[in-house]
């Protein structure tokens, strides 16, 4: 028989309508709900593509590029971080480097562990988030007081409006950074 003259349900390739119902349906219907898409925004964000690693007592363990040249790995060994080896970590012997200049260090990717004995992490912590911002809040206020002036006899030509620069570079304590 000619499959042309053949009676089909669905004559000439159309499909049922409710078929087509189904792709039509309203777009809203397939958005992520709000707290998918905070988890979607959350996992952007992390390092989800490395392994993770268990702490080592008396060290802060961090991820560094091969790759990377403003902020090499030799740069690092200098600064006092020192390679993780596979065998300091039972469990991690796939992450081992089989091969090349870093044999039997832990790698994923381009990406190796390093390890900084913990006084030397809360010395950078302390210096990079710490006392560097309290320099840079300390040249601001002197920019605020020289934008303001003084007229011959020492009073101030200008005020600052606000409380925002009032305790700019209030002397805090250093915090202690978690490992």
């Amino acid at each position: 028989m000619d499959s042309r003259i053949k009676k089909s349900l669905n004559a000439g390739g159309r499909e049922n309508r409710a078929v087509l119902d189904e792709s039509r349906a309203a777009p809203e219907n397939s958005f992520v709900s709000s707290e998918e898409r905070r988890r979607m925004w959350k996992d952007e964000w992390t390092q989800e593509a490395l392994p993770k690693v268990p702490e080592i007592p008396g060290w802060h363990l961090c991820w560094l590029s091969t790759t990377n040249s403003y902020d090499s790995i030799d740069k690092r060994i200098r600064l006092g971080y020192v390679p993780v080896k596979a065998e300091e970590l039972p469990g991690y012997d796939n992450y081992r480097v089989k091969a090349g200049e870093h044999i039997g260090f832990i790698a994923c990717n381009e990406m190796l562990l390093y390890k900084l004995p913990m006084d030397l992490y809360q010395d950078v912590m302390a210096q990079m988030h710490h006392d560097a911002p309290l320099e840079e809040a300390n040249k601001i206020r002197v920019q605020a007081e020289q934008i303001q002036g003084r007229d011959s006899s020492g009073k101030r030509l200008g005020q600052v409006e606000g409380e925002g620069l009032g305790e700019i570079d209030k002397p805090i304590p250093a915090p202690i950074f978690q490992g």
